[in-house]
């Protein structure tokens, strides 16, 4: 899909608490093989500011709930391919400093101008980090607080189960989908240019203190033994 010139408001659900200073919501994406979840995650510094990585348009009642929560004042674009409402949001907010990956700032320019590509954001707990391996290619962002430490990361780990029709068969065939939080494929081929330094970072992360869960961009939020899953996608990289 094409990005959005004005304020377009797909189908989506309410923002959640899944831990302290950390929201999140889901959307889909009407797509050929059919409706896809895309998340996007809030993550509220200790001054009220807030962090927004792979922003989703949301129906006024929710941005409503949404500023009350903080001030939007970070616009994280983790990937070239969620862009689609980068430039709608620093429409709205244009102070917000809009931060991507170096390796994906040629394809987000078009769209929407990247301040910068690394940032210190005022709080020693919530921390935008490039992965490496990708060529510069992926953001995520690491979310700590007393309660456990929360990755949240964008296309290279899915975990999105098995969907309906042909459309679900196709994207099972395509390694997409299943039981577990995976890499897929195609996304390892395209995103992946070093898998020992991907493999590395993961292994880095699943040794995070007190690391409680994985919020990915399409599927559901990883919970329970989440050092184990990075592990293990570690390892299948590898073999």
């Amino acid at each position: 899909m094409k990005p959005f010139e004005e304020w377009t408001v797909l189908p989506h659900g309410k923002l959640t608490s899944i831990a302290e200073g950390l929201l999140t919501v889901v959307g889909d994406l009407h797509m050929p093989l059919g409706d896809f979840p895309r998340r996007m995650t809030v993550a509220r510094l200790r001054d009220g500011r807030l962090v927004i990585y792979s922003a989703i348009a949301l129906h006024e009642d929710e941005m409503r709930a949404l500023e009350r929560y903080g001030t939007p004042r970070f616009l994280v674009v983790p990937g070239e391919l969620h862009r689609m409402d980068a430039k709608i949001w620093k429409d709205r907010y244009p102070d917000m400093t809009v931060i991507a990956p170096a390796g994906a700032r040629a394809k987000i320019e078009p769209v929407v101008h990247v301040d910068v590509t690394s940032v210190e954001l005022g709080d020693p707990e919530v921390h935008v980090v490039t992965m490496p391996g990708t060529d510069d290619g992926e953001a995520a962002l690491v979310v700590e607080r007393p309660s456990g430490t929360t990755l949240v990361v964008n296309d290279l780990i899915w975990n999105v189960g098995h969907r309906p029709g042909v459309g679900g068969w196709l994207l099972k065939v395509a390694g997409f989908t299943g039981k577990e939080p995976k890499i897929p494929p195609i996304a390892a081929l395209k995103g992946i240019k070093d898998k020992r330094a991907f493999g590395e970072q993961l292994e880095a992360w699943a040794r995070l203190p007190n690391l409680r869960r994985i919020v990915v961009s399409h599927g559901d939020v990883v919970e329970g033994d989440a050092p184990a899953v990075l592990r293990s996608l570690a390892s299948r990289l590898a073999a």
